[in-house]
């Protein structure tokens, strides 16, 4: 994983025009997906960021959360996305947007065969840091990352990577240490 500068601002009509190339961007790996951040919070003004994450086959991404004030949407790029909303299972294909709420427990994974990938908005800005901070930690074979839910607003529920996953034909690396 690069690191990022410590030169973030917003960007604006003085530095000319933005593009981002399909391998621009800082890419972590957070275990179940990727996260390649497109655009940072600060880049935007604090309004919103964007990641793109690539998923494997029938791969679960996160455990069961819940996020304090961020909304997240996801828009499929290729693939199917799977996403468990409250009490309720959607699917996304291609072409279709998902919108996961604040304060709402969720979680989502790669519905098919084939790879998927899905463009992340998260707003308000900020928590695309932690996705920066669990992948640094995850590199440097760290396991205690109990600070990181309080300081990113994000509750989770570890119990229920192994329930997700044999409803749905997923795999996640927290199974495979159990092994």
């Amino acid at each position: 994983m690069s690191r990022t500068t410590d030169t973030l601002r917003r960007f604006d009509a003085s530095q000319g025009p933005r593009k981002v190339g399909p391998a621009d961007g800082l890419y972590a790996e957070l275990g179940g997906c990727g996260a390649r951040f497109m655009i940072w919070g600060e880049e935007s003004g604090g309004g919103f960021s964007l990641v793109e994450h690539p998923i494997p086959p029938r791969s679960l991404c996160a455990p069961l959360h819940r996020h304090d004030g961020v909304d997240e949407w996801s828009y499929v790029l290729e693939g199917r996305m799977g996403s468990l909303l409250g009490d309720d299972v959607i699917y996304a294909d291609a072409g279709e947007l998902a919108f996961k709420p604040r304060d709402q427990w969720h979680t989502f994974w790669n519905a098919g065969d084939t790879p998927c990938r899905i463009l992340e908005i998260i707003s308000p800005a900020g928590f695309e840091h932690f996705f920066r901070e669990l992948s640094e930690r995850l590199e440097r074979g760290e396991t205690d990352m109990s600070d990181l839910s309080p300081k990113y607003g994000i509750e989770f529920d570890m119990d229920s990577v192994q329930r997700i996953c044999e409803q749905h034909g997923l795999t996640h690396p927290l199974l495979r240490q159990d092994d």
